[in-house]
């Protein structure tokens, strides 16, 4: 397979998971999920299914690839308010609609974390013999297809200063490995997600990871995931 490097930086990102409430977290590090994302969409490649329905969702024919996540050096994390506007559940507020004037009339206030001075790497093994062409397409703006939106650092909101193709990882990368049952317990470990269904949530996929650090390369087969699922599947 194919391997190449990216490395990705934003003044600020947020990797949030499904998650409900007045706190909203963020992952330390970029996702597979959402690596993979951004990966088809400097590619070209459309992630969307182009059939009408109430929920936009993914293509069942779109490449797997395996992928590494790391970060040049931890993230500081910080966090912001922001008014959540919704409809509440059953006749909450329901007093407060007439004014809102067809408007939705329940703001709550919620406090969101986000990531600052992010710099991540992303190590990329594929069988598509086209991908990291149509990828250095991308980047310079030669690519010869319409892609959908800008490539965005988890949150729309967020988008990235720099993205550029390596020949290899750099050095002193907090690399994050799959845990493995005779795994010690370490201090940033997270879940992050691998493969998402936006349909039936109990069929997306995750797995917990833990941050190393002081890897050699060639990584070890921990740290590389296949996204969003391995081929036989």
């Amino acid at each position: 397979m194919e391997t190449f490097w990216l490395r990705i930086k934003a003044p600020f990102a947020a990797f949030r998971g499904f998650q409900a409430g007045v706190y909203r977290s963020t992952a330390p590090v970029i996702p597979p999920s959402a690596a993979y994302g951004l990966v088809l969409n400097l590619a070209g490649i459309e992630m969307r299914d182009s059939k009408n329905g109430v929920t936009t969702e993914i293509r069942q024919d779109l490449p797997s690839m395996r992928l590494a996540i790391g970060v040049k050096r931890s993230p500081e994390k910080s966090s912001m308010y922001q008014q959540l506007h919704s409809y509440p559940v059953g006749n909450s507020g329901k007093d407060l609609a007439p004014l809102a004037k067809g408007a939705k009339f329940w703001i709550t206030p919620v406090r969101r974390e986000l990531l600052v001075d992010y710099e991540g790497i992303i190590g990329v093994q594929t069988n598509d013999e086209t991908l990291l062409g149509n990828i250095e397409k991308g980047l310079s703006g030669e690519l010869e297809t319409n892609r959908y939106g800008l490539p965005f650092a988890g949150d729309n909101n967020f988008l990235f200063d720099q993205i550029e193709i390596l020949d290899a990882p750099p050095e002193n990368v907090v690399w994050y490995m799959r845990h493995q049952s005779d795994d010690k317990q370490v201090k940033g470990s997270c879940r992050l997600y691998v493969g998402i269904n936006r349909t039936d949530n109990s069929k997306t996929t995750s797995f917990v990871f833990v941050p190393k650090e002081n890897l050699n390369y060639p990584l070890p087969e921990t740290a590389w995931t296949w996204t969003p699922h391995s081929p036989k599947e």
